[in-house]
């Protein structure tokens, strides 16, 4: 009797360690990330990126409760390659990077894409001192440390492009979002 009760309490403390471990990630410095973000000037495609973020990824695709994601932006990282446009998305119309220096986008629930290869974050999108909802559909390889994924949004829903630049006639509304980023496991 009393071995049965040592070996289950030794099965119950295993699985308790299995189970409540997630893995987590950070983004790996150096590594191949870009986070990048195309609107419409004039009906034609402009391109910026985010020179400066943070991930963190903590993923136990068993224990879909632990997991959780987590993306910190420097606002004033954002470059459109043309010193014109990057001074005007500073300001208050655009980004306000004095007012907003950071965007952050937090998911505690991953799951499942329904029909795809791959995962959904959902979680807020915290931008210009207003959070919305997102769903973000992302890949993961852990085998290559990567994750990739794509997405849309409105840059209305956070007040970017205020004043003249309001209307989407000659800005558009939508903003693809992409993101590629290599990620190190955390001890």
């Amino acid at each position: 009797m009393q071995k049965a009760v040592c070996s289950l309490a030794t099965l119950l403390a295993t699985l308790c360690a299995t189970a409540a471990h997630a893995t987590s990630w950070e983004l790996k410095p150096g590594g191949d990330n870009r986070l990048e973000f195309t609107a419409t000037f004039e009906q034609t495609p402009i391109t910026g990126v985010f020179k400066d973020f943070r991930v963190r990824f903590e993923f136990d695709p068993q224990k879909p409760d632990s997991n959780r994601l987590n993306v910190r932006i420097r606002i004033s990282s954002a470059d459109m390659a043309n010193p014109d446009i990057n001074q005007a998305i500073a300001g208050k119309d655009w980004f306000d990077f004095v007012r907003y220096p950071e965007a952050v986008f937090d998911a505690r629930e991953i799951l499942d894409a329904p029909g795809a290869a791959g995962y959904l974050a959902r979680g807020t999108l915290l931008l210009k001192g207003l959070r919305q909802p997102l769903v973000l559909p992302f890949s993961w390889k852990p085998e290559e440390r990567r994750m990739e994924g794509e997405f849309v949004t409105h840059r209305s829903i956070f007040n970017i492009g205020t004043g003249e630049w309001k209307s989407s006639n000659a800005v558009g509304d939508a903003v693809t979002v992409r993101f590629r980023v290599q990620l190190r496991e955390l001890p």
